[in-house]
């Protein structure tokens, strides 16, 4: 009914390579949420045979593919990072069909009665123009030299590769601006958890209409519940990341 069709939230989950992204998307499922994660779709909309697949093909050459044939991620990771355009090729290729299949699935949710919030997870949901079918946009953020140092850890590279991914992205600071609500993932994971708890708490209270009466007692570490940031689009004390 028209009326089951307004209860569903939907959530645009962002933020910078290595911020911690995954770490809140699968808290929020932890805590009722359906996730699309959009690296998903990604991943399954270039298996081998299908229509992406063929186009990337077309353009990269048939060296981007393994013998059985897969792409290889890390050879094409390491073109796209070095060379925006080839980065715009991939980008067109990919966005329109995830963008897709984002819709279509939300579209699942909105038939289900007991789905009440969902979270689209992409890194790219501002670039790719994905904030338009999305109610509220979250961006998890840490400072700049953190960000280098786990992605330095997580992806076994030097400092000026780190660099170099990042720049290749839109930076955090920019990603603020479109914010409905900032996730500081720079302390601990029981000041994350508890940041995002009251989050999804309080949107899910404004969307049945009451306000932000949430009990807090809910969620952990209450100083940071404390915090309530109220509207974050500008995001000011949060733009010093460097």
């Amino acid at each position: 009914t028209g009326e089951g069709l307004a209860k569903l939230l939907v959530i645009g989950l962002t933020g910078g390579i290595a911020s911690g992204k995954s770490v809140v998307s699968r808290y929020l499922a932890e805590l009722g949420a359906t996730i699309i994660d959009a690296d998903d779709l990604a991943r399954k909309l270039v298996q081998p045979h299908t229509s992406a697949w063929r186009e990337i093909i077309n353009h990269f050459g048939k060296n981007i593919v393994d013998e059985e044939g897969y792409l290889k991620r890390k050879m094409l990771g390491k073109i796209i990072f070095q060379d925006s355009k080839e980065r715009d090729v991939l980008n067109s290729i990919l966005h329109p069909r995830i963008v897709e299949e984002t819709k279509e699935l939300i579209a699942l949710s909105r038939q289900n009665s007991d789905v009440s919030m969902v979270v689209v997870d992409a890194p790219l949901l501002i670039e790719a123009g994905m904030i338009e079918m999305v109610d509220d946009v979250w961006v998890v953020t840490i400072p700049e030299k953190l960000q280098i140092k786990r992605l330095m850890e997580r992806d076994k590279i030097t400092i000026q590769e780190a660099h170099m991914k990042l720049n290749s992205q839109m930076s955090l600071s920019e990603k603020i601006t479109y914010a409905d609500e900032v996730i500081d993932n720079s302390q601990s994971i029981e000041d994350t958890k508890a940041r995002v708890c009251y989050l999804k708490g309080i949107a899910e209270g404004q969307e049945k209409g009451q306000g932000d009466r949430f009990p807090v007692r809910e969620c952990t570490a209450k100083s940071v519940l404390a915090k309530k940031d109220g509207k974050s689009r500008n995001g000011d004390r949060y733009l010093d990341s460097r």
